[in-house]
């Protein structure tokens, strides 16, 4: 019977392991997405000015 009381003990550590896992996944995609959210949009400015032109040269 003390097998079993250990396994649950694993278990319990695993899954206490993956919740704090998890956790600082969460966080850190929040920081994340906090920082693209403040940063100005100079790549956005910056790649408008070539959007509309075509390189292709077929046309005559």
């Amino acid at each position: 019977m003390s097998e079993r009381s250990g396994d649950k003990k694993k278990a319990e550590s695993r899954e206490d392991r993956l919740r704090a896992a998890l956790r600082a996944n969460l966080q850190r995609r929040k920081a994340q997405a906090r920082a693209r959210a403040d940063k100005p949009d100079q790549d956005n400015d910056a790649g408008s000015d070539t959007a509309g032109s075509d390189t292709g040269g077929d046309e005559s």
